[in-house]
């Protein structure tokens, strides 16, 4: 049987190359995790002290340890997208969730002090609660508790939160004290100008139908900032890494690759030896709910992309997919990375025509080849990726003509899952925000019939998390 009987290509009304652009271009997409995945989970001192918490070797240095990060990153993903190619059959990627190696690394291990072998050990407990949960099938049975309008504005929601990130990592939307966000200075950024000229081509070539335009768009913008390095018209690391300098490529300015990963392969194992009973489940409480949403929210809004979605807004056979994120998550923290989840990026490979697990095939076997070229991670710059994620966002807009905005009742939870996703830069907290409003507003209008009994209670479990997330009980009790 050929890969193309194997993922019934034709049945999916697709191709091998179809396929084959789609995976090039989620791979592409989702690179950047590669690079950014390591730098938030490790350690970093200076003089001493500690001025950013994570994960810290003894006897390694802090360039080694990212090293090895990087690989576990890469050896994770694949293990997922493996799975969901092979048992799911679906074009989604997966790799460690920046939202939750982020509250590993500054919440769990920095405000809270537990120990980072503690916070791997809480990962692979969560893995083990996913496949278990997954195998039942309550996983799915609670996706299909979302309200209606929840399901249809997560894509919207899930396009503005893709907005954000990538407008910023093309220095296009900026901090600012007094707003929050602000326009930077464009003028004076070479990344934001070549940026803007990169995402302007890609538009160009998506609306002309050119098939992987994303693609193009990428590599287009990725060669143009090492050409004026080389012409000398920018610094060297400004518009490509330090290993394009004036006159020419420079490889010994690469880092050397640490692919000894055996001081992190097992650390969990220590880490349940350190747990303290409550805070060990507070911990496993939050990676969960975050997961669990994040990837639901992620399945939901790039299955309507895709048209994946039933009459009903549900996402058939979802366990098959969650089941991949669950054995991901597992591994991941088995050899030493935070939560595996879906990626929203799986968005660019769909609308490039993605309809299959060739897709995801294709992205894990990138991801493998990948180890060879450990430190050519940042070969693809993450203003230069991040253009995709801007072209997608546009395109997932139109979800919005679903919804009906005629009945407060799902205007007003779609319209918060909308907001709150991009604000709050959580995907999780969206779904939440629609999902504790919608039996509220449904109540009010007396409309009690329409909330089940199982979308109350989710309503509430979400006030609980919200409590937990918020109040401080995370920290009162470590202290």
């Amino acid at each position: 049987m050929g890969l193309a009987d194997y993922f019934a290509l034709d049945e999916h009304d697709t191709d091998v190359r179809t396929e084959v652009v789609a995976g090039i271009t989620t791979f592409l997409t989702m690179s950047y995790i590669v690079v950014v995945n390591p730098s938030v989970m490790t350690q970093i001192t200076r003089n001493g002290e500690v001025v950013k918490p994570g994960i810290s070797l003894a006897n390694y240095s802090h360039d080694q340890t990212v090293q090895m990060l990087a690989v576990v990153t890469l050896l994770a993903s694949a293990v997922a997208m493996l799975v969901m190619a092979f048992y799911a059959n679906r074009p989604f990627g997966l790799a460690p969730g920046l939202g939750l190696n982020a509250f590993f690394a500054f919440t769990v291990v920095g405000a809270l002090g537990i120990p980072w072998q503690t916070a791997l050990a809480a990962v692979v407990t969560e893995g083990v609660l996913f496949i278990l949960l997954t195998a039942v099938g309550a996983r799915e049975y609670v996706i299909q508790l979302f309200p209606e309008p929840v399901k249809f504005s997560v894509g919207t929601g899930i396009g503005l939160f893709l907005a954000i990130i990538g407008l910023q990592a093309m220095g296009v939307v900026v901090d600012d004290p007094a707003t929050l966000l602000a326009l930077g200075n464009l003028a004076q950024s070479p990344v934001a100008v070549l940026s803007i000229l990169g995402l302007l081509f890609t538009f160009a070539l998506h609306a002309r139908g050119v098939t992987g335009s994303i693609i193009l768009g990428i590599l287009g913008t990725a060669a143009a900032g090492a050409v004026l390095t080389l012409a000398g018209v920018v610094e060297p690391g400004v518009l490509a890494g330090n290993f394009v300098r004036n006159g020419g490529f420079a490889p010994s300015r690469l880092p050397q690759a640490q692919y000894d990963i055996t001081p992190l392969v097992g650390a969990f194992v220590q880490g349940f030896q350190n747990a303290e009973a409550f805070s060990f489940a507070l911990v496993v409480f939050t990676f969960f709910f975050v997961d669990f949403f994040d990837t639901a929210g992620t399945l939901v809004g790039v299955g309507h992309a895709g048209g994946f979605l039933d009459e009903d807004g549900d996402l058939p056979d979802a366990d098959e997919p969650l089941m991949a994120d669950a054995v991901g998550t597992l591994v991941g923290g088995m050899l030493g990375t935070s939560t595996v989840t879906t990626y929203i990026e799986s968005a660019a490979g769909v609308e490039e025509g993605g309809r299959t697990g060739m897709v995801a095939l294709v992205v894990a076997l990138l991801f493998i080849a990948s180890l060879a070229l450990v430190p050519l991670a940042a070969a693809i710059p993450q203003y230069a990726s991040h253009i995709a994620l801007v072209v997608v966002a546009i395109l997932m807009l139109s979800n919005v003509t679903a919804i009906d905005w005629d009945d407060l009742t799902h205007a007003i939870p779609a319209g918060l899952t909308i907001l709150v996703m991009p604000f709050t830069y959580s995907i999780a907290y969206g779904i939440a925000a629609g999902i504790v409003s919608y039996p509220v507003v449904k109540a009010a209008t007396g409309e009690y019939d329409d909330v089940s009994a199982g979308q109350w209670l989710l309503a509430g479990a979400f006030v609980v998390y919200f409590y937990v997330r918020t109040s401080g009980v995370l920290q009162s009790a470590v202290a």
